[in-house]
């Protein structure tokens, strides 16, 4: 833990933190295509090129809230129906600050320019890596977490998961059996085993959930919690109370904290 927490202190600025590994796709490729580019490159979001130069994004929210949740099929849906533009941009010279920032007002990902080259891609996970240095923050986290957590039963079919997560807006719920939660299902989740791989949406969630249930103490600091995040390659850390799940806290959670 002290070893890594030292090698977090040393990423002071965009260009430490960013992903340079940039996976692109053309605005008339499929959602579906697209979804099994992000599944298969394990990443959650494309740049889209238009005659060779980057100008959108999409990403795999997009995928959930406009193409599954809302019954469309993503082999018929294009990327141009569902990318943002324009593109959210930061300097690889700006401070973890002035990115954290921007990401949390421009409500997106950050995509890194040198000059006019595309040199990276800056998400919420990528920030928090970087959080474990940063002064301490007054803010407690109880009101940084989202208190109603949404859970769904094992038996729960996908296709209808789906449809929650899209008309909720978010990114994970926790699946139960005989009603206490033993793992989570996300959207990576969605992109790994069932886009990329092509297996039936009809599935019960129980059998696509990831676990155990990886859970952090309420009243643990928001530095411990992203740097557990960032140890096990984590993007949502449900807390408890006890025994009882009392909320969820994300990685864009944190950022927006480290904003504050």
């Amino acid at each position: 833990m002290d070893r890594a927490y030292e090698l977090f202190k040393k990423r002071r600025f965009v260009q430490d933190i960013m992903s340079k590994d940039i996976v692109t796709i053309t605005p008339e490729a499929s959602m579906a295509e697209a979804a099994r580019i992000m599944g298969a490159k394990h990443v959650g979001s494309l740049i889209v090129e238009i005659e060779g130069k980057p100008e959108a994004i999409i990403t795999e929210r997009d995928l959930l809230s406009n193409v599954l949740a809302m019954g469309k099929d993503p082999e018929t849906v294009h990327v141009m129906d569902v990318m943002s533009s324009p593109l959210i941009t930061v300097s690889p010279t700006a401070t973890i600050k002035e990115a954290a920032q921007t990401m949390i007002s421009q409500k997106g990902r950050l995509v890194v320019f040198r000059g006019d080259e595309l040199v990276g891609i800056v998400t919420a996970a990528d920030l928090i890596q970087s959080l474990p240095e940063s002064s301490e923050t007054s803010l407690t986290i109880d009101r940084v977490m989202t208190k109603k957590v949404i859970m769904v039963p094992s038996n729960a079919i996908v296709n209808d998961v789906i449809k929650i997560m899209g008309e909720k807006r978010i990114g994970s719920v926790l699946v139960t059996k005989q009603g206490k939660p033993f793992g989570i299902f996300t959207e990576r989740d969605l992109l790994t085993t069932f886009l990329t791989r092509g297996k039936s949406l009809e599935t019960r969630v129980g059998d696509a959930a990831s676990f155990p249930l990886i859970t952090i103490p309420l009243g643990t600091s928001i530095h411990q919690i992203a740097l557990t995040m960032a140890l096990k390659h984590i993007r949502r850390l449900p807390i408890i109370e006890g025994e009882e799940i009392v909320g969820i806290i994300t990685a864009r959670d944190l950022v927006d904290a480290y904003t504050k």
